[in-house]
């Protein structure tokens, strides 16, 4: 449940505060006076698309802050994910949300007091928020969106086994394709795999190994180079060890024993020159290192002509390659991996071709199976789903409406087919092979129409909003946005939709921005947007009303004078009615 919403710097509204609460909160106010605002701000808080034109110049940043309170059943999956990125709740159990956006249009989003992707926001809001518009009536008017409402309707096991269907789905099209490009494209493929098995061919004859060529090239520089190599290691060794002859000669290792030998002698008068002749002992001990690896390296010098002229080839060799293949021996050991992989794609063999034939059919007999459970599920769910839609169209002053919901199979002929239980061919994709149409009977003996043909402005908010109640019914989330829904509806219509949105309210937090009295009286919380002009920048502000504010606001809404005493009357009613009505 959300318990405040804090809005600064976003359209009109330079800074207000929304208290919020459980049961029905209505948001009323003039034209113009910023209510879009306040559904702007929820569809930005909960990670919607944001529009850096509605960021008010001054101060040139628009932030939206939430508190929320998590129900039993999203709040073990929320604090999960919230988790993954480092947040939490408090300590009292809510959650701080928060989302800034400046005029620049950069967007930043933090959840828990951290900075986490807009991404995380839209994760959060589809567990516990949902908003409905006069977008969405036209949305309903889409036959996928139909199909959407029934499958979500039908339950999570039906939205499993779609989704499953799906994988299937791609997994059959995909062998498919693989086939029909393969057969297609059979000669391009042959000549394709011919240039690579020449490619493969001649790198295998050179075997080059990785790293190769700089190993070869270090070598290679030693070796021409072997003469000064050697004479400069003997006249280093020498210097550090001697000529090993007998010579009179002072080498590096003899001094420093005679140094240390000298300071040793002194170090019971002084501890200074101990020390410094321990430090000696190492400087004997890393010089005799040095004498030793160079005596190995020494050893190692060959200055094999022949040798030299092995690395030369075997240069030359690997030359060869990098020039056709990849920049280094190692690109073109890259290259062949490569290129044996790509051989496996490209072949058309006729053991190949059978056998993806056969699992093109085993897939294709498992798409049909699949796609009529999928389509027995949706008929059982339609019939239900009708019968409750049309049990609330009575609710809402239609009593006599009747919805039906058709699933009929996908024409054939517009992509993939698999056969019914008909025989006949039926088209399928990756929803399954049902196209679902909502019809409305408005009236005894009318004809059924559907929903983009025979339903009014005011038939349709009634319909979606007893879709809605319908599927508040079987869960959903705890939050529920109503954004003018009761738009062209007035009368007994508008009482009777007050009404369901105040038994919605019973289990579910509400907010409803309304232009219709009859709706905002049968409100919990009543919130009024007013727009200020006095100052040099018109900007709103929100604030509850309650029971004679509240008559006023009505009264405004019912006849545009909130100081008429029959507006104040006839407000007070339909506030008594409302309440009588809750009770």
């Amino acid at each position: 449940m959300l318990e405040e919403l804090r809005i600064t710097g976003l359209g009109v509204i330079e800074d207000a505060t929304l208290p919020l609460g459980p049961g029905l909160t209505v948001i009323t106010g003039e034209t113009g006076a910023g209510k879009t605002m306040v559904v702007t701000s929820l569809n930005l808080l909960f990670g919607g698309r944001a529009d850096a034109g509605r960021v008010r110049a001054d101060p040139g940043r628009a932030t939206v802050d939430g508190r929320l309170t998590l129900p039993r059943h999203v709040r073990a999956a929320v604090e999960s994910r919230i988790a993954d990125a480092g947040a939490g709740v408090d300590d009292d159990g809510t959650l701080l949300m928060s989302r800034t956006l400046t005029a620049e249009g950069r967007s930043r989003a933090h959840v828990g007091g951290r900075t986490v992707p807009v991404s995380l926001l839209s994760e959060v809001g589809e567990r516990v928020f949902a908003l409905h518009g006069q977008s969405d009536q036209l949305r309903l008017l889409r036959p996928a969106e139909q199909r959407a409402a029934l499958d979500r309707y039908a339950g999570p096991e039906h939205e499993k086994l779609l989704g499953q269907f799906a994988e299937l789905y791609a997994r059959w099209r995909s062998v498919e394709d693989d086939l029909a490009d393969r057969r297609a494209n059979a000669r391009q493929r042959t000549q394709e795999a011919d240039l690579l098995r020449l490619g493969l061919d001649e790198i295998s004859r050179v075997d080059p190994q990785p790293g190769e060529d700089e190993l070869l090239r270090e070598e290679a520089q030693r070796l021409e180079h072997v003469e000064g190599l050697r004479s400069a290691a003997q006249l280093a060794h020498v210097a550090l060890a001697g000529n090993g002859e007998g010579d009179d000669v002072a080498d590096v290792l003899s001094l420093i024993a005679t140094a240390r030998r000298t300071l040793e002698a002194q170090s019971g008068v002084d501890r200074v020159l101990g020390e410094l002749a321990a430090r000696l002992d190492e400087v004997a001990t890393l010089a005799g290192d040095v004498s030793t690896e160079l005596g190995t390296y020494l050893a190692s010098l060959d200055a094999d002509p022949g040798r030299l002229q092995e690395v030369y080839e075997r240069r030359a060799a690997l030359r060869a390659l990098t020039r056709k293949y990849a920049e280094d021996v190692d690109g073109v050991v890259a290259w062949a991996e490569h290129a044996r992989t790509r051989l496996a794609e490209l072949d058309t063999s006729d053991e190949l071709l059978e056998e993806l034939d056969r699992e093109r059919r085993r897939l294709h007999g498992e798409v049909a199976e699949f796609a009529t459970t999928l389509s027995a599920a949706r008929h059982e769910a339609a019939g239900r789903f009708a019968a409750d839609v049309t049990v609330e169209l009575a609710g809402l002053a239609m009593p006599h409406a009747r919805i039906e919901v058709v699933v009929v199979p996908k024409p054939a002929g517009s992509g993939p087919a698999i056969p019914t239980a008909s025989g006949a061919d039926s088209g399928v994709g990756p929803d399954g092979a049902d196209d679902i149409e909502i019809r409305l009977l408005p009236h005894p003996g009318a004809p059924a129409q559907p929903l983009q043909k025979g339903a009014s402005g005011g038939e349709l908010s009634r319909v979606m909003l007893a879709i809605e109640v319908v599927f508040a019914g079987v869960g959903g989330p705890p939050t529920l946005v109503f954004d003018e829904v009761d738009s062209g509806v007035g009368g007994t219509a508008a009482v009777e939709i007050g009404k369901r949105l105040a038994r919605l309210a019973r289990d579910h937090q509400v907010l409803v921005v309304t232009h219709l009295p009859q709706v905002a009286a049968f409100a919990d919380r009543h919130l009024v947007v007013a727009k200020d002009t006095g100052g040099a920048v018109t900007t709103s502000g929100v604030r509850a009303v309650e029971r004679t504010e509240r008559a006023r606001e009505l009264a405004r809404m019912l006849a545009g004078l909130p100081d008429s005493d029959l507006g104040i009357a006839h407000a007070e009613e339909l506030l008594s009615v409302a309440d009588r009505e809750k009770a």
